[in-house]
């Protein structure tokens, strides 16, 4: 194995591209902050090269089109970090789900690859360690050239992929701080959120929670619960307090995921626990794995919800500033479940209570989530059940749990909206 500094190995695999390159970034905590700053250093290295890679709002902060002035840039996620160079046209935005990222990334035209990887074991294999979800997409196109970055911050959990280390042409390494996530102090509308999803779960149930507020809450109201399951496109902090209370079943397995997501004390725990399973996306979100999981629960946030039950996640005011991610893989996945529940989540309100985040009616460009998708909506008021109901129920149901200054408008809103019809 030959290992190279990162500015020789960053100059090797630059020339080995093509002058307008294509090149996965792996993301989320798996993604490469050493060689970002390899790039910044030395910007003509990024000249031409157009950028793909899942990269998560919130958690990663790389610009990769706004690297050199003739790089561009690919996701499915507007961040904060991409705006700008998605304002100016540098970084394109692909509307598409996990499970159809995944299609993407194995036929889309590529040059090469970059993925972190933990230091090589005895047997000459290195894992992805808290970061499995996308790159095994990369790693299974046998003809593309790798860049392994090994960092020795990054450790082998017991259950999870790996790969031969001489997969990579080129190695460098590196001992750079994995991207960290803290927790939120959190309002007391999450907590009585977060109460009342734990109402919707059982004992041998499997959880689904993505990023966020919500889910932070959720977590939090579950501890006194038992034999629960996990299965999920990412974990957070948050379970490690779930673990040790004794609410997670103690199987292998009990928990399975593609990321984790958080602090040294998560990434710590996610490689050292044996009930811990990191799967590809190709695994965790697939309708057939779902379908299959007795008593699901997927349980998501969103920006608002309209009287019909349709979801926006990705706008503010018409501005694109996330994606759909994994959101509408669960829930079509619990709607297949036996026992299970797709469920969305919320404040009742925004902007100190001026702003209602159940509306009348969404916008036609602002649906990230079809009515047909979403059988419960909770907010700190409560819970709306609408699974088989009528527009009419749904209607209802959803004016029952806005915030109470918002309700009489909303019902004559709908009102209005009924004769329309």
């Amino acid at each position: 194995m030959n290992v190279q500094p990162i500015p020789a190995a960053l100059k090797a695999f630059r020339a080995s591209l093509p002058d307008a390159a294509r090149v996965y970034v792996a993301g989320c905590s798996g993604e490469p902050l050493a060689l970002v700053d390899a790039f910044r250093q030395n910007p003509d290295l990024a000249a031409g090269i157009t950028f793909l890679g899942i990269w998560i709002p919130g958690v990663n902060a790389t610009d990769w089109a706004g690297l050199h002035p003739t790089a561009r840039a690919e996701s499915i996620f507007i961040s904060p970090a991409l705006r700008r160079s998605f304002d100016d046209g540098h970084t394109q935005f692909r509307p598409l789900s996990y499970t159809q990222s995944t299609r993407w990334l194995a036929s889309t035209p590529l040059d090469g690859g970059i993925v972190m990887v933990t230091s090589p074991d005895d047997a000459g294999t290195v894992s992805l360690g808290v970061s499995a979800d996308f790159s095994p997409q990369i790693l299974e196109r046998d003809e593309l050239p790798l860049l392994g970055l090994i960092n020795h911050s990054m450790k082998a959990p017991v259950h999870g992929p790996k790969i031969p280390v001489d997969r990579f042409q080129i190695i460098a390494e590196t001992d750079h701080s994995l991207v960290q996530v803290t927790e939120a102090d959190l309002p007391d509308t999450f907590a009585q959120i977060g109460q009342h999803i734990a109402s919707l779960c059982d004992p041998g149930d499997t959880l689904q929670f993505g990023l966020g507020n919500v889910q932070q809450a959720a977590l939090k109201a579950l501890r006194s619960h038992s034999d629960l399951r996990i299965h999920a496109g990412m974990i957070s902090n948050p379970l490690v307090e779930l673990l040790d209370s004794g609410a997670i079943a103690s199987d292998y397995g009990a928990v399975t995921t593609g990321v984790a997501i958080g602090t040294h004390t998560l990434y710590d725990r996610a490689v050292e626990d044996d009930r811990i399973l990191f799967a590809p996306v190709t695994y965790t979100h697939a309708i057939s794995t779902l379908a299959e999981i007795s008593n699901l629960k997927a349980i998501n946030s969103c920006i608002e919800v309209d009287l019909f039950g349709q979801a926006n996640a990705e706008f503010i005011h018409g501005r694109q500033i996330s994606g759909t991610g994994g959101l509408v893989d669960f829930l079509r996945g619990a709607a297949l479940s036996d026992g299970g529940r797709a469920v969305l989540a919320l404040a009742s309100t925004a902007k100190q209570g001026s702003i209602s985040r159940i509306v009348p009616r969404l916008p036609t460009d602002a649906t990230s989530i079809s009515r047909a998708d979403v059988d419960t909506v909770v907010t700190e008021h409560g819970i709306a059940e609408l699974k088989y109901k009528s527009i009419d129920e749904r209607a209802r149901s959803l004016i029952e749990i806005a915030d109470p200054a918002f309700r009489e408008q909303l019902a004559a809103d709908w009102h209005e909206i009924r004769k329309g019809l």
